[in-house]
């Protein structure tokens, strides 16, 4: 069996910092950022996704990055998708002889590169999705509940996309073997930015309300141009809830505080993933968030020796 290939990872809720501490080991490394995030995968989508691409940027050096800017707008992405990309950065970076870095909010993207997700390959099911397209979300998530509860472990149920996705897996499973795939040979190494929830919840607040008034209105705006409104509701969170806006539900005010409260959800499912991931065996390594950035860098460095 070849060698593993060492992966630093860089996990941690939304607002907590983790891109500048992975381009940050990425400059010190001479690595590159693979990222993992289910929306920063499309282009014209900056302000709502956060993707901060100056960050990547550190005294006039650009560090490379990977998995952002690489679909168009009203593309539907999927992690079957992901996890075919994600191997394809891995091995060019390796190529290279430079060292890929792990980076992203996501558990479900971040475990599906960690060790494949054998669901990913199992097929839409067209016919299924119509037949419960008409279902709240509180009707889905009762019927998610009837899933055994050692698949439901392996499926997210964060959104209503999610949840049609984890109903059909387990209804094509119903009459299919559970499928198999091949393992890549990875050595993850995983640090989180460990963050209390009221400085968290306080820089998700002052993020939002800075992305309100810097053009996250007008950057859906602009989208609408080209991207019908379901489609843009189906990217969720801020895409969702500027569009309903948009469409005259809800004022600014009634917007903001909708956001707000859906954003810090958000962060806590985040986190629940990321306890999740420790209680299957994974070693986090948790970095308190207000470190300075060297601090940070050498307790990296001291595990990757």
């Amino acid at each position: 069996m070849s060698k593993p290939i060492t992966l630093p990872v860089i996990l941690g809720p939304t607002a907590s910092g983790k891109t500048q501490l992975a381009v940050h080991l990425a400059r010190a490394i001479k690595g590159e950022v693979i990222s993992a995030d289910s929306r920063q995968v499309y282009k014209q989508m900056d302000i709502g996704t956060g993707k901060d691409i100056e960050e990547y940027t550190i005294e006039g050096e650009q560090i490379p990055y990977h998995l952002i800017d690489i679909c168009e707008p009203g593309e539907k992405y999927n992690i079957n998708l992901f996890h075919k990309d994600f191997l394809e950065s891995l091995h060019k970076i390796e190529s290279k002889k430079r060292t890929p870095i792990l980076c992203g909010g996501s558990g479900l993207y971040l475990q599906t590169a960690l060790e494949g997700n054998e669901l990913s390959c199992i097929p839409v099911d067209e016919e299924f999705r119509i037949q419960v397209s008409g279902y709240s979300k509180e009707e889905l998530q009762k019927l998610f509940l009837e899933i055994p509860s050692e698949l439901q472990n392996k499926l997210d149920s964060s959104s209503t996309k999610r949840l049609i996705r984890a109903l059909e897996i387990n209804n094509w499973l119903k009459s299919n073997p559970y499928p198999s795939v091949k393992k890549t040979n990875l050595s993850p190494i995983i640090f989180g930015i460990d963050i209390p929830r009221e400085e968290r919840r306080k820089r998700i607040t002052d993020r939002l309300k800075h992305r309100l008034e810097n053009g996250m209105i007008e950057e859906v705006i602009q989208l609408q141009k080209t991207v019908s409104n379901e489609d843009l509701k189906y990217y969720g969170l801020e895409y969702l809830f500027i569009t309903e806006h948009l469409e005259g539900q809800y004022n600014q005010t009634e917007l903001f505080r909708r956001l707000e409260i859906a954003i810090h959800q958000f962060s806590k499912r985040q986190m629940t993933w990321f306890r999740k991931m420790e209680k299957e065996g994974y070693n986090i390594k948790w970095l308190q968030y207000n470190l300075p950035i060297n601090e940070k860098l050498n307790i990296i460095y001291s595990s990757l020796r």
